[in-house]
């Protein structure tokens, strides 16, 4: 029977190649361990502890060849998910650590191998963690032979995706080790490298330890963004977004240089390039100083033009709170933003994205609206259209971030038409979301809706003034709010009736009172700051 046909896993000829690995004599055990190694390289499937313990049997030999070819089988048979689990679960790691630390370097390449098939199931990385493995994984991922070098580093990533095994890496020493091949000229090994490095990045106290000992790791990163292989530059580009969760490294991007490479991302036509660029930005944008050079590099078109990313709605979030961003810190970039189109495009799709997307556009609309001189522009956008429908959403955060919006907006306009005009329409109109507001019940709610209410009464729009007076559904509720009784009971300072805000409701709605009686009607402005949901 020709051996092509023969089934080794089971039965005599199982037997047959068990007795040579038994056998004490190295010639028939190196026989035994080739022919595993070549039935393995064409035949992977799920095996028994009967196929398996021969072969871990032949990684305890003294010989190289024994143990080369032995290594190789049992990484062939570790593709296989459960031959990946017995395989630990019946020892094999202490045979493939002892290999890794041998001077020949085709054992070490596949024992390496199979450490890193072995390391891609769940179940496996704490007990490799455990075994003592990282430290000769860390070493040989300096190995001279790339080959080895690629595996070692495809093993360490594999072992970055729990809390604590990163933890177990760091104590390795693994992280000098990773960030020094980055500069490596080899593909493979940069992008295993980088997507480590990425996820060491996701734990804070990681991030502080980076910060303190790796100077050039943002500048590495930087230049593989501009790289040739798209697989190293989109994890580049989001080891660096995660980085960018502290502040010291959302500024140290920007002073690296990072933002030129950043935008030709932003600009590719690959989607997930355009995704990790987006998402980079987006946390570098948080810090106030980064919103001028950002706006200043060309970036806001290129936003924009992605709020259309219909397929796409982790980039429409990513682009519209980037955007949002930008525009918190002052009214210059805030006209810049609204320049770009921010608004046009919002008020074209905001009806029609994912709940996550509404949430956002609707909290940017909120920031721009702070802006006294922009005011008049965003109501002649009609955002009216939008944000008064928004008001009855599902979602909770887009009904409090549109009313922050209108609230925003009701304040210092000069010309308040479009608000008589819109009392009663779209969608029950201005009017209407007062009215569900202040009777839902909820304090931040009743705030917002009140504090609205006493802008547009303070506009000295006679017009406008008499139509709320003469809608009792909304008076009525503000009365009723007026006449709570929220006096602290601890006395002065104890902070007991601004627990959930209520006080400053009731105030607001007694003064709101005032002014629609006539008393203290002069046009003084309410102390009230604006409400808005714009947090980065």
């Amino acid at each position: 029977m020709k051996r092509a046909e023969t089934d080794f896993f089971s039965g005599e000829p199982l037997a047959a190649l068990s007795t040579l690995v038994y056998s004490q004599n190295t010639d028939l055990q190196r026989s035994a361990s080739l022919t595993f190694a070549e039935i393995t390289e064409r035949d992977v499937r799920p095996v028994d502890r009967a196929t398996l313990e021969p072969i871990l049997f032949l990684l305890e030999s003294p010989d190289i060849e024994v143990q080369r070819a032995a290594s190789a089988a049992l990484g062939n048979l570790a593709v296989d998910g459960s031959n990946k689990v017995l395989i630990v679960s019946l020892g094999g790691l202490t045979p493939l650590i002892r290999q890794m630390n041998s001077a020949n370097v085709e054992v070490q390449c596949n024992a390496v191998g199979c450490i890193t098939n072995l390391a891609t199931h769940e179940e496996n990385k704490a007990r490799i963690a455990r075994s003592g493995a990282l430290a000769p994984l860390t070493r040989l991922a300096k190995s001279k032979d790339m080959r080895v070098q690629r595996n070692a580093t495809g093993a360490l990533l594999n072992m970055t995706h729990s809390d604590d095994n990163r933890q177990q890496l760091v104590s390795a020493g693994a992280i000098p080790v990773l960030v020094s091949l980055l500069s490596s000229t080899d593909t493979d090994v940069q992008y295993y490298c980088t997507t480590a490095l990425s996820n060491i990045a996701v734990d804070s106290a990681n991030r502080k330890r980076l910060a303190q000992t790796e100077t050039k790791l943002v500048q590495s990163l930087v230049h593989l963004m501009k790289g040739q292989a798209p697989k190293v530059q989109c994890q580049a580009a989001l080891a660096l977004r995660n980085l960018a969760s502290d502040e010291k490294y959302q500024l140290d991007i920007v002073r690296a240089g990072g933002l030129a490479p950043l935008l030709q991302l932003l600009q590719s036509s690959y989607l997930p390039l355009i995704l990790s660029a987006v998402a980079c930005i987006r946390n570098i944008s948080i810090h106030p100083m980064n919103e001028s050079p950002i706006i200043d590099a060309g970036f806001l078109k290129p936003l924009v033009d992605l709020l259309g990313s219909a397929d796409n709605e982790e980039i429409q979030c990513h682009a519209i709170s980037t955007l949002r961003n930008l525009a918190a810190s002052s009214d210059r970039n805030k006209q810049l933003v609204l320049e770009a189109g921010a608004v046009q495009k919002c008020k074209e799709l905001v009806l029609s994205v994912p709940l996550a997307v509404q949430s956002e556009m609707t909290a940017a609309i909120a920031v721009l609206a702070l802006s006294d001189e922009l005011k008049p522009e965003l109501l002649a956008l009609g955002v009216f259209e939008v944000l008064i429908p928004l008001t009855e959403s599902e979602s909770i955060e887009v009904q409090g971030n549109s009313a922050a919006a209108l609230g925003n907006l009701s304040s210092k306009v000069g010309d308040y038409t479009l608000f008589l005009s819109s009392w009663n329409q779209p969608s029950g109109g201005i009017h209407g979301y007062l009215a569900r507001f202040l009777n839902s019940g909820d304090p931040t709610f009743q705030h917002i809706a009140i504090w609205t209410l006493l802008q547009l009464l303070e506009s000295g729009d006679q017009k406008l003034i008499d139509t709320m007076n003469k809608s009792a559904d909304v008076m009525d509720v503000v009365r009723q709010i007026s006449e709570k009784n929220v006096e602290a009971e601890g006395g002065e300072g104890d902070g007991a009736e601004s627990e959930d805000g209520e006080g400053e409701v009731v105030a607001l709605a007694r003064r709101c009172l005032e002014i629609s009686s006539g008393a203290g009607g002069d046009g003084q402005q309410s102390s009230a700051s604006s409400v808005t949901a714009a947090e980065r």
